[in-house]
């Protein structure tokens, strides 16, 4: 069994780094197509290269990554989040993802790990801007970017490999900028 290295813990999850072990619980999630609806249309896309690629983003991203989530009470995997510069953006404007087990959603999971992984942009690894992308319809996503405190930038439209329902209304971004992000912080000190 691979070392745990948690890189996070919140009041109920731990993100720690993914290991090889990991492989059957990506799998797992991936293949409930409740899940994937919204990426694939429900169609499993886990393939081994990704747990690679998760991995390799420690070494060539420190601070940013694919992180497993754990429930702290349980040591129950729940799914994973990311925080991780994109191709060809800068690596000062991350974008946050995150897939849960169905059991763990609308417990606020989503959201405690989004405003952690926010904080820590901005804390520590000096982002000056964080952002999310969904399917517009995907009204489960978009609130939990707005109760992180991401605000609606864009409506856009992208070529997807799989027809989704809905996929005609176009994607969503939804971001914050380092200065409403302290703006914010001033607010909750208040």
């Amino acid at each position: 069994m691979s070392e745990r290295v948690v890189v996070l813990s919140t009041e109920r999850l731990d993100l720690r780094r993914f290991t090889p072990d990991d492989l059957d619980r990506l799998v797992a999630l991936d293949s409930d197509p409740e899940v994937t609806f919204f990426i694939t249309g429900g169609v499993p896309e886990f393939e081994p290269d990704f747990l690679r690629s998760y991995l390799g983003y420690y070494e060539r991203y420190p601070g940013y990554g694919f992180w497993a989530v754990e429930e702290r009470a349980t040591g129950e995997f729940i799914g994973w989040f990311h925080l991780r510069p994109e191709p060809d953006t800068p690596e000062d404007e991350p974008e946050l993802g995150y897939r849960l087990v169905k059991s763990a959603w609308g417990k606020g999971y989503a959201t405690e790990g989004s405003r952690a992984l926010i904080d820590r942009a901005f804390r520590e690894l000096g982002a000056r801007r964080v952002h999310a992308t969904t399917m517009t319809v995907n009204v489960g996503s978009r609130r939990v970017m707005e109760k992180a405190g991401l605000r609606f930038v864009r409506t856009f439209f992208m070529d997807w490999p799989w027809p989704i329902p809905g996929d005609d209304q176009g994607d969503v971004e939804y971001a914050i900028t380092r200065e409403e992000w302290l703006a914010d912080q001033g607010d909750a000190s208040s």
